[in-house]
């Protein structure tokens, strides 16, 4: 059962349940690393908004080294994007089980490594810093991505202000009076969709969560916080993974069997 929930989750057959599960644990995720990397390095790292409205701010001011800093960032996010992308259509192209886990795995290596050579690297704060922002950027853009192509840019997960938005919006529906129907003009209730409402909950909910633990984590054990969610994530992505090496190794006993049948005539 634990292995049909994980392949659920980030296997190439979708449901919309395992869609709003899976946005759930990013959320939690993107909030943890966020949180934890400003600790880190002083800066958000998973809303573009913010960046583009420092580069602004740094060019009239004449900081340029913070407004370059702040193209370093928004091109890895963007270059994160595109490598989620060219993954999953790798993938699918392969019909392979895990178009959506292979970004996912790449996200907790990248997230391993930081975690485990944070500490040592830190002291080089001139270089450690810059590459630390695109690095993270990078990551979620990587991720906002996956997401996004496996709900169809329903789901977002690495910031909440469209998900407030959203929230917003269904609870102006949800509160709304519905005095009369129009039926002259075919009109109808205004209805709030419940049950994407409380989807849209959950983001806000868990994105808030994960940030409270990557704070608190950061704090108590620095960059090592970072090694338990990229744990989170392998066991998020390995089952197709693992499903697809399986799949790979009975091709290649079979491509080998048929060879030595045909060498044996």
């Amino acid at each position: 059962m634990p292995l049909n929930f994980a392949r659920g989750l980030t296997g190439r057959e979708r449901t919309k349940e395992a869609n709003s599960r899976l946005g759930v644990v990013l959320a939690f995720v993107a909030g943890a690393i966020n949180a934890g990397g400003f600790l880190a390095v002083h800066q958000y790292t998973s809303h573009m908004t913010g960046i583009v409205s420092s580069m602004a701010d740094a060019l009239v001011l004449g900081e340029y080294d913070i407004a370059l800093a702040g193209v370093g960032g928004l091109l890895s996010f963007l270059f994160g994007a595109m490598a989620s992308a060219m993954m999953v259509n790798f993938a699918r192209r392969r019909r392979l089980s895990s178009e959506y886990a292979l970004p996912l795995l790449l996200e907790s290596v990248l997230l391993l490594g930081f975690g485990l050579a944070g500490t040592t690297l830190q002291g080089f704060e001139g270089l450690f810093v810059p590459a630390t922002v695109m690095l993270l950027c990078f990551i979620m853009g990587l991720q906002n991505a996956v997401i996004s192509k496996i709900s169809r840019a329903e789901i977002r997960t690495t910031h909440i202000t469209g998900t407030l938005t959203d929230i917003g919006i269904e609870l102006g529906k949800l509160v709304y009076w519905n005095r009369a129907e129009r039926a002259d003009l075919d009109i109808g209730k205004v209805l709030a969709n419940r049950a994407r409402l409380l989807t849209l909950t959950m983001l806000a909910a868990a994105f808030f969560v994960g940030a409270t633990v990557g704070a608190q984590g950061f704090k108590t054990a620095g960059y090592l916080s970072t090694v338990p969610i990229a744990v989170i994530l392998v066991g998020l992505a390995c089952v197709p993974a693992v499903d697809d090496l399986g799949r790979l190794a009975r091709s290649r006993r079979a491509g080998q069997t048929s060879e030595g049948h045909k060498g044996s005539l």
